[in-house]
């Protein structure tokens, strides 16, 4: 009230010295003519300047009345006649440009804060102002830091405006400016680290995210250790906790999810317990962790976290908040910023909800707000809204609620593209897919379409979120004949391998694959089906090496030869051998999630190891993108072509066989030739499935029953025979392929579980029955390039090698003795470790130094986790699969593994994959291996052994690298083993050796 008084007194002293007579003014304030006369520039003379110190005085108590009243109409008017005594020559004012500038700055702060024009434009001129402070040498540091945080206030109001899309990089300047001459003005620097963080959410720039970080980070580091802290510490520290997770919702990476963990972590350890922010950031570590659970299977910190993030925040009553939003409806204002906060505040529980009422009193609240306007905040509730629909469609199979989360999902998209998240787009693609299965709606398919690819191609969003996408799009687009099906297939596919890495170890990239073993094993082989059928036949054998053996496919990557790099560039090849080791030792760690929680300080070793690998993945992108500038190097490292993948048939045809539902092929690979295609019977899909159960069924009898077992693998093979072999052996005649041939087998699915190489009897009229190893001499290679691999030129000799012997003989091993003194007899040059000598580490070390390798011991299988299949070595050391694979091996050539399961599948472990032990010990450079399909009977060792190892040092094959002989070596074993008379000489006992590689 005094100011008013204070107006009306100086507006009519005023009256009395108004040099332009004849215009109306009354103590309520200038009417239009008088502004447009007071405005009117006029030449000035001494008795003017007292008449402007007079309307200064005006002024300040117009701005003033204005500030206290916030009408609309005194802002406007204050702001007028500051901007035209702005406009004055410096020479007639008789006030002090300091008081001018501040009385400016507060009604444009008024004027923005009511949003009465160009808010931006407010706010630049405001920044216009604080520069003038600044760099005035006259103006004191008091003075200036006044100005800049008034400034700081009304930006901070702008930013509570959720729609608000931030400030303009002159108003960010501004702030920079006056951090750097006011680094003690915390306000300043928190203002500046929330615009940055609001411009990070539309131009997703990890600089200004960054920035914004490391701001904060100087205000929690202001106060030292003991120090009293300052009254922004703990604001700084939740606002480096928010941004973490916001560009966590933009980016979808694994690091930014663990930065997230580790600064929510950081926050509740930190600071204040009656910090306001508390209960949010308890909440978002929460749900932090379900995401972690989600995509990498780590529970440790999980427990309880749905109910502990609901009994932090409060379970709100939305019934009351569903009131308060018809009440402000209907009383046609907007919700107060307060307001808003608490509706901001209560959407997220929402996921977190289980209790039916409680679902359907949440569903009218974000209806409601949905319905009050298109800002930002009804968005949020559709989000939430389209969420809680699906989710009692999945209770009720009410199809209702699924048409309304499709159509609030569809106002949201109902803005530009750019500004669509992308779990938006997963949301109504997910709804739209359950849809179309009940309804089958063209409509729908044509929105999944679209929908689809608009998610796959975003920006943002996590990759397996997106492989999913991807596979659902081109499984619905073939089966509806969708133009797009090839588009979504090679989107689906270029994901596959993103998706395996997104985890950053061995054993968590295969929990990966198995939990979405459809997808993963599905998508190779189907889209090589499609391949097939539009007539690519190149292109289908591209694929299926893309497609399988992927964990091995990207560790052979870290593999890989730099010796034509250096040639090129040292530099280049030094950077990527080194980054190459550091990732190939990140990720044969062993995760561990065993333990009770930890505290929210505790040092997490799993964020730690997930930013490593990122952040290596990242350099060795920038190597490798450098390496690819170079002449000759543009395909490094790319997925190889069909011309390169030929040169696995250089020494013999590679017979793949794709089994897919859509329809199943037999492809036989040749070095100078296009491929050859064997057309399947529309039931060989099926036919070939109940060919691997009957298998799989029949092992569980080979222990207590082996002759039924016998029986069974007898069927297996035979029909095995008139499913593949008979068709295989006919086109292999009539492209001269000469009997006695090498021949590889690459199968998928269930073909990497079934004999191939002993498929019969094949008839014949007159002698023995024959087997299909009996007309070629077979070997098996997961993928091309591993086959590849092996024919790579090293430092190989004709000379006899020295073989590696380990020995473990136990009560059920009687014959691993006799099987060593066998080996012994045959070659001058074998090191023997047996007994105590037999341990992982001097295993691993000998075998550095022999290019044969000979281990005769127990092999296991642990179910569902191939990773931990097993030596037993001295007292039961156990050399896992992983532990193999660690072990790099220039001059190894040849392994025979004479133990159980050495080349078999685990219950659980995808086919395709080749988890085993033969592949992991081919991995380790050896160029051939022999392994195992299941137990092995003990007896047969000596005399095997002797009979393979007399055939590969006989010498009959001049000019052939001993590794080369063992393929051959092997099957004249074998037939001599199925020769053998006797009671117990089982079909499986020889059925049971397989030769991977060279």
């Amino acid at each position: 009230m005094p100011y008013y008084h204070a107006l009306s007194l100086i507006l009519c002293v005023f009256s009395m010295f108004n040099p332009w007579q004849g215009h109306d003014f009354n103590a309520t304030g200038c009417r239009d003519n008088y502004t447009e006369a007071i405005l009117y520039p006029l030449p000035w003379d001494e008795n003017c300047r007292s008449v402007t110190q007079i309307f200064f005085q005006i002024t300040l108590a117009l701005a003033h009345r204005a500030k206290a009243s916030k009408q609309p109409d005194d802002v406007e008017r204050s702001l007028s006649y500051i901007r035209y005594l702005r406009g004055l020559p410096p020479e007639t004012l008789d006030i002090e440009p300091i008081s001018l500038k501040e009385v400016h700055l507060g009604a444009l702060g008024s004027h923005a804060d009511l949003g009465l024009g160009d808010v931006m434009r407010d706010i630049e001129e405001m920044a216009d102002l604080c520069y003038e402070h600044l760099l005035d040498f006259d103006t004191s540091p008091a003075v200036a830091s006044t100005a800049i945080k008034f400034m700081a206030q009304t930006v901070s109001n702008q930013l509570l405006k959720i729609e608000w899309q931030g400030p303009s990089e002159k108003v960010v300047e501004c702030f920079r400016e006056a951090k750097m001459r006011l680094p003690e003005v915390h306000q300043v620097s928190i203002v500046l680290a929330r615009c940055l963080f609001r411009r990070f959410k539309v131009t997703r720039s990890d600089e200004d995210h960054e920035e914004g970080t490391r701001i904060l980070e100087e205000v929690v580091a202001f106060c030292g250790p003991g120090e009293r802290k300052s009254q922004y510490h703990d604001d700084a520290l939740f606002l480096i906790a928010s941004a973490a997770h916001a560009r966590l919702a933009v980016q979808g990476k694994p690091e930014t999810l663990e930065q997230a963990i580790s600064r929510a972590r950081t926050y509740l350890s930190t600071a204040s317990l009656n910090h306001p922010g508390r209960p949010q950031v308890i909440k978002l570590l929460a749900g932090l962790q379900m995401v972690r659970s989600k995509y990498f299977g780590v529970t440790r910190g999980l427990r309880d976290a749905r109910s502990r993030a609901v009994e932090i925040l409060g379970r709100p009553s939305f019934r009351d908040l569903s009131l308060s939003v018809s009440q402000a409806r209907s009383s046609g204002s907007t919700f107060p910023r307060a307001m808003e906060r608490e509706y901001i505040t209560a959407l997220p529980t929402t996921y977190y909800l289980t209790d039916t009422a409680d679902i359907e009193d949440a569903i009218e609240f974000c209806r409601l707000l949905h319905a009050s306007s298109h800002s930002p905040l009804a968005r949020h509730a559709a989000m939430a809204l389209g969420h809680q629909l699906h989710e009692s469609f999945e209770r009720t199979n009410n199809i209702e609620y699924l048409n309304e989360a499709i159509s609030v999902l569809r106002d949201i998209l109902d803005i530009p593209a750019s500004q669509v998240h992308f779990v938006v787009l997963k949301r109504i693609s997910h709804s739209l897919i359950t849809r179309f299965s009940l309804l089958y709606d063209r409509d729908d398919l044509d929105d999944i379409m679209h929908f689809s690819s608009m998610a796959v191609n975003h920006t943002d969003g996590m990759t397996p979120d997106k492989f999913r996408i991807a596979w659902a799009w081109a499984y619905l687009a073939r089966i509806s004949r969708h133009p797009s099906t090839l588009t979504a297939y090679d989107s689906a596919l270029s994901l596959m391998q993103d998706s395996l890495v997104f985890a950053p170890t061995l054993d968590i990239q295969h929990s990966r694959l198995v939990e979405m073993r459809e997808s993963y094993e599905q998508l190779p082989v189907d889209y090589a089906s499609y391949q097939v059928h539009t007539g690519q036949l190149q292109q289908a054998i591209e694929t299926l090496e893309r497609g399988r053996a992927l964990i091995w496919s990207e560790m052979r990557g870290l593999r890989t030869s730099i010796d034509q790099i250096r040639a090129a560039n040292s530099q280049l090849a030094d950077e990527l051998a080194a980054v190459n080791r550091e990732l190939e030792t990140l990720t044969l760690t062993v995760s561990s999630d065993s333990g009770a929680d930890g505290g929210p300080d505790e040092v997490d070793p799993f964020g730690h190891l997930v930013v490593r690998q990122r952040k290596l993945l990242d350099d060795r992108d920038k190597i490798v993108l450098q390496i690819r500038a170079l002449p000759g190097f543009d395909t490094f490292l790319r997925a190889p072509s069909f011309d390169a993948l030929r040169f696995a048939a250089a020494r013999g045809p590679v017979i793949i066989i794709n089994h897919s539902n859509w329809r199943s092929d037999i492809l036989i690979l040749l070095h100078n030739s296009p491929p050859s295609l064997i057309e399947t019977p529309d039931d060989f899909y099926g036919r070939a499935n109940e060919l691997q159960n009957r298998l799989l069924d029949a092992q569980k009898d080979l222990n207590s029953e082996p002759e039924v077992y016998d029986d069974n693998l007898k069927s297996v093979l035979k029909d095995l025979y008139e499913l593949v072999g008979r068709p295989v052996i006919q086109r292999l005649k009539e492209l001269n392929i000469p009997d006695q041939s090498r021949v590889w087998w690459c199968p998928t699915s269930v073909f990497c579980s079934l004999p191939l190489h002993a498929m019969g009897p094949i008839p014949s009229d007159v002698g023995l029955p024959r087997y299909f190893l009996d007309l070629y001499i077979p070997s098996y290679t997961p993928t091309l390039s591993a086959l590849i691999e092996t024919h790579k030129p090293g430092m190989r000799t004709y000379d006899k090698p020295s073989i590696l012997l380990v020995v473990q003989p136990d009560e059920k091993l009687p014959n691993a003795r006799p099987e060593m003194r066998v080996i012994q007899a045959l070659s001058p040059s074998v090191a023997t470790l047996i007994g105590e000598t037999a341990t992982p580490p001097a295993m691993l070390e000998h075998l550095e130094d022999h290019r044969f390798a000979h281990v005769v011991c127990h092999g296991y299988l642990v179910p569902e986790r191939p990773l931990d299949s097993w030596f037993k070595l001295y007292e039961g050391d156990r050399l896992s699969l992983l532990g193999i694979v660690t072990s790099q091996l220039s001059q190894a050539e040849f392994a025979f593994l004479a133990a159980c399961h050495t080349a078999e599948l685990t219950d659980g472990s995808l086919a395709d994959e080749a988890l085993h032990l033969t592949a992991a010990v081919q991995y380790c450079g050896f160029r051939s291996v022999v392994g195992t399909m299941w137990a092995l009977s003990d007896e047969d060792g000596p005399r095997l052994a002797g009979d393979f190892y007399r055939s590969v040092f006989s010498g009959k094959e001049e000019g052939a690298y001993h590794y080369e002989r063992t393929a051959e070596a092997l099957r004249d074993a074998v037939i001599k083993l199925r020769e053998k008379k006797g009671i117990g000489m089982t079909l499986e006992r020889w059925v049971n050796f397989v030769h991977y590689g060279a």
